[in-house]
């Protein structure tokens, strides 16, 4: 499996979602990395992610811009770290496009992607700065959020 560079998985502060899923390396790889694929998944319904701006590079931007069902919006412009095509995509909210830091920071994110007999291991973790971090994003719902917006990548992805 490809790693992160200098990344250690820490559970007191870091979240994790791990499962292998039966579609293709590669079109999981799509969903994550083409605004129009992933602005069809990336938030778990009700909700739904109405901006995609992503330049796959390290320092390139990553902005989403979510929406409730009430209309509440979430911006969040962050920055890609790392890229390891079809395999790792590493992005964080505490730097901008450029590596310029950001005001607030809630969480940095690694996607690995690796290819199973049938389909993929699909290992999201969100590395958070402190033991509260995490807790508040538990709280938040990250493994019933994180699943539930895999399974709608799952299912966009059978339909390409």
């Amino acid at each position: 499996m490809t790693t992160m560079p200098n990344s250690v998985f820490d559970p007191s502060l870091d979240l994790e979602l791990r499962r292998e899923v039966d579609v293709p390396p590669q079109l999981v790889w799509r969903a994550w990395t083409e605004p129009e694929l992933l602005k069809q998944w990336f938030t778990p319904a009700p909700w739904k992610t109405t901006e995609c701006e992503l330049d796959l590079r390290p320092g390139g931007k990553f902005r989403t811009v979510m929406q409730g069902p009430e209309g509440e919006e979430h911006d969040s412009t962050g920055c890609v770290l790392f890229v390891i095509p079809q395999k790792l995509l590493v992005f964080t909210d505490a730097l901008g496009p450029g590596y310029r830091p950001n005001a607030s920071a809630f969480m940095s994110a690694s996607v690995e992607i690796t290819p199973t007999a049938t389909g993929t291991l699909y290992v999201a973790r969100a590395l958070h700065k402190d033991a509260e971090a995490k807790q508040q994003h538990e709280e938040m719902g990250f493994h019933q959020g994180w699943a539930t917006a895999l399974d709608q990548l799952v299912a966009l992805v059978k339909r390409l």
